[in-house]
């Protein structure tokens, strides 16, 4: 859930240049974005936490 919280508080950041584009994001489009970006984030955190175990075990 951590992770969603980090989303929304970019997504006005993110609305703003889509809006700026062209691009309509609203509530219909907005939740397969947001699932994505979860998939994103999930990804970079697992990155990370084996980046911080092979360091912990050098």
């Amino acid at each position: 859930m951590q992770f969603m919280q980090i989303a929304m508080k970019y997504l006005p950041e993110a609305k703003q240049l889509l809006d700026q584009t062209g691009i309509e994001l609203n509530m219909e489009h907005m939740q397969p974005v947001m699932a994505l970006l979860t998939k994103v984030m999930s990804d970079a955190y697992e990155l990370g936490k084996e980046d911080a175990l092979k360091e912990t075990n050098q």
